[in-house]
């Protein structure tokens, strides 16, 4: 079944002007459908980033996966790491997992669907294609300044104001 609406903007392409820099994956490839891992009902992990080139000034990091295509006006959060160190420059695939041990004073939060770790892909089945964004957000002070209470939009709200870089890496998927 397929919700008709129309395709949604990059979200990204709204938020505040950032500098640039690169993340790669081992299990993502840009604008490419994602593997089975990375979907709900196949592996549910989350994939292997590697970043780089990230702007002076960078303190902390915090690496999102968000589905602006979800038929929903807030789009679906899938996956929020917030507060990992600055000397964190990749994670292994499953970094996401709920209960994972992180580095340092780093935490997740509560994705869309309840729980404070990553969530694969899940779109309705025969909707349309949805892309998911893994995006590491360089950020200019040592914690973003939220708790693990934080929703999603607080954390995105703080980011508009406190990343001073941002890297992007976004996979696809369909049912």
């Amino acid at each position: 079944m397929s919700i008709e609406r129309p395709i949604a903007p990059n979200p990204y392409d709204f938020l505040p002007a950032t500098a640039s820099f690169t993340v790669t994956s081992d299990d993502v490839t840009d604008g490419q459908p994602l593997k089975d891992d990375q979907v709900a009902d196949g592996g549910n992990t989350s994939p292997q980033l590697s970043w780089e080139g990230a702007p002076e000034g960078t303190k902390s990091y915090v690496v999102t996966c968000f589905d602006p295509d979800a038929p929903t006006p807030s789009g679906f959060w899938h996956w929020a790491l917030v507060d990992l160190p600055a000397n964190v420059t990749s994670l292994d695939a499953g970094a996401g997992a709920v209960g994972a041990d992180l580095p340092g004073d780093a935490f997740m939060l509560r994705n869309d669907g309840g729980e404070a770790g990553f969530m694969g892909a899940a779109p309705p089945q025969g909707d349309q294609v949805h892309r998911y964004f893994f995006v590491v957000h360089a950020v200019g002070e040592d914690s973003l300044g939220i708790d693990a209470d934080a929703s999603n939009a607080v954390m995105s709200s703080n980011l508009a104001f406190k990343a001073v870089g941002r890297a992007t890496v976004m996979g696809t998927y369909q049912h």
